[in-house]
């Protein structure tokens, strides 16, 4: 086997998602599907081409693809082929840590993604049952289980995080 193929079998491994990880990832879509405001997406590949990426210490080059995000309900609907890279970015981006993630590596995204023009992200981190709602990219609120739901101000969301957790 060639050491490309071992690089790339161990970064693969390292993004690699984990039972908790999965549940809070569809709780949490599950949760935001109902409001009619928004189009809740999972694993969308964002272009991100416009801004170099290297800056915030990612290896990715022009992508960048949130766990879970949310665009205004109208995006997506007129389109008549599928699309590989999101041109337009979303209101929201929302991570949840699995057990091999660095939350240095997640906040370097989320510097990404506000200078992409995202406006709003969430850390979801099902270890600890909580949930860190960013509105600049060192400007965040935490919500845990001893809160009744998590509050985004910017998107005017409220969820209740027992349901996001309450497994």
């Amino acid at each position: 086997m060639s050491e490309y193929m071992i690089e790339l079998e161990e970064e693969e491994y390292q993004e690699m998602g984990s039972l908790n990880h999965s549940i809070v990832q569809a709780q949490i879509t599950g949760l935001l599907y109902p409001d009619e405001r928004f189009r809740v997406m999972v694993e969308l590949s964002l272009d991100a081409s416009q801004i170099d990426l290297s800056q915030f210490g990612l290896k990715t080059k022009d992508e960048l693809k949130p766990d879970v995000c949310i665009y205004p309900r109208s995006v997506g609907l007129s389109e008549p082929t599928d699309i590989l890279k999101m041109l337009d970015m979303p209101l929201l981006a929302i991570e949840v840590v699995s057990p091999k993630q660095g939350l240095d590596d997640i906040l370097a995204k989320f510097k990404a993604y506000f200078a992409v023009g995202i406006q709003s992200c969430w850390l979801a981190v099902p270890a600890i049952k909580s949930i860190a709602v960013y509105s600049q990219p060192i400007r965040f609120k935490a919500f845990n289980m001893n809160d009744t739901d998590i509050i985004d101000e910017v998107l005017d969301i409220h969820l209740p995080i027992q349901k996001v957790f309450g497994w």
